[in-house]
């Protein structure tokens, strides 16, 4: 066997096949065996197209964004709540909206004095009557406003049998309606 054959062999062995070559030579010369110089064992490994990265490497899974599609009227609702200037200064209005992702249709709405979780609770509540939605038809999604996080928010969307996730900041906030025979 010829030299480089050797090296490689060595390279490519169970005991140094995750190593690097001043790795395996350090190893080596400690053991007091001298194989090759460290360049040398780089030359062999680019021959062989194996200069990369020699230890496994963790691979993440591919990211799928979520797509939410609503292909009728009461699948996918998209809710926020916004601040309005007041009439005078340092003084606010928020307006509480959701659309009707298909339609664009405002499926409920209210403008309150102050942000709170009992306005959010009590405007999904109304809505959800309005609309005659049944317990266990509705599936939430919302980002992570103080409102949509809520104790008696998660208590309503709980007794409606609602499964609820919260996003990343600057996403969307929608609330997806099951159809009556699909898996939540």
């Amino acid at each position: 066997m010829d030299e480089r054959e050797s090296v490689r062999a060595m390279l490519n062995s169970e005991r140094f096949q995750d190593c690097s070559p001043a790795a395996i030579n350090a190893t080596l010369l400690d053991e007091g065996q001298y194989l090759c110089s460290t360049r040398t064992m780089y030359r062999v490994l680019e021959e062989d197209g194996a200069t990369r990265e020699r230890r496994d490497q963790l691979v993440h899974p591919q990211y799928q964004k979520p797509e939410l599609l609503a292909t009728a009227p009461n699948q996918l609702w998209s809710w926020d709540i916004t601040k309005l200037r007041g009439p005078a200064k340092w003084t606010y209005f928020y307006l509480y909206v959701i659309l009707d992702v298909f339609s664009r249709y405002v499926v409920g709405w209210m403008v309150a004095p102050r942000e709170s979780a009992e306005l959010a609770k009590k405007l999904i509540e109304e809505t959800c009557e309005k609309q005659n939605i049944q317990p266990g038809q509705l599936g939430r999604h919302a980002d992570r406003g103080s409102a949509m996080r809520s104790k008696p928010v998660a208590l309503l969307l709980a007794d409606l049998s609602v499964t609820k996730t919260h996003s990343r900041p600057y996403t969307p906030t929608t609330i997806r309606i099951r159809k009556a025979n699909s898996a939540p």
